[in-house]
């Protein structure tokens, strides 16, 4: 097995998750499978470690930060309201940067803790540039239609219903079209099919996931 973000070799990778998932967790620099995924595709479908860009990463994880801190190309601001690995203490409901101030927002495993994902993706959609793109990564299942339930708040429950305590909803096949209802263009990219067989199994790369990219779109007028 070969990471992707490290460039480390196993023989093979730690099991990770709820329900442990064999051959997921990088020893060296614990990424998983999707942030592997990830970085292949910021190698070669974006500009993201060639132009300069201002990027702004919201609760960013810990097998980025010091590698995108090192790009000589980006101005890398990272943002969090309580996670001690982001530099700016933020709420996502309410970014505290003007108007198209960045180039790229990334955003994974966020949307399903906050209370309004749609007013969260209003602000990314706002905070980027004209020409600015991002990707929004969530667990999405296999289910029509996204389960939300305000007036469940036990943790138990939650857990029950969407699948983690701290989870407020359990996001379906009409993600990306919920989360366009704030203005963002939110795009369905499949590049993992594009990738060869021996690519997916070399590097242990979820074969199903979904890259939810994203570009600036209208701003809703309410």
């Amino acid at each position: 097995m070969e990471c992707t973000i490290c460039k480390k070799h196993f023989r093979k990778f730690l099991p990770y998750g709820r329900k442990a998932r064999e051959n997921a967790l990088c020893p060296n620099c614990l990424a998983l499978e999707r942030h592997r995924l990830m970085w292949l595709f910021l190698q070669q479908k974006t500009n993201f470690f060639t132009s300069p860009l201002k990027v702004l990463h919201v609760a960013p994880e810990l097998c980025f930060i010091n590698r995108f801190e090192k790009l000589e190309n980006l101005e890398y601001i990272t943002g969090d309201i309580e996670s001690p690995l982001a530099k700016v203490k933020m709420d996502i409901h309410k970014i505290p940067f003007e108007d198209n101030a960045f180039d790229v927002v990334f955003c994974n495993h966020v949307m399903e803790h906050v209370e309004d994902d749609i007013l969260a993706c209003k602000e990314i959609n706002r905070v980027l540039k004209n020409d600015g793109w991002g990707i929004i990564q969530s667990p999405v299942y296999d289910i029509p239609n996204t389960l939300e339930d305000k007036t469940i708040t036990s943790p138990a429950e939650r857990e029950k219903m969407f699948g983690q305590r701290d989870h407020v909803r359990k996001y379906g096949h009409d993600y990306a079209k919920r989360l366009s209802k704030s203005g963002l263009d939110v795009q369905e990219n499949r590049f993992v099919k594009e990738l060869p067989i021996d690519i997916i199994e070399r590097h242990a790369l979820p074969p199903n996931e979904i890259i939810y990219y994203c570009k600036k779109g209208k701003l809703p007028l309410n």
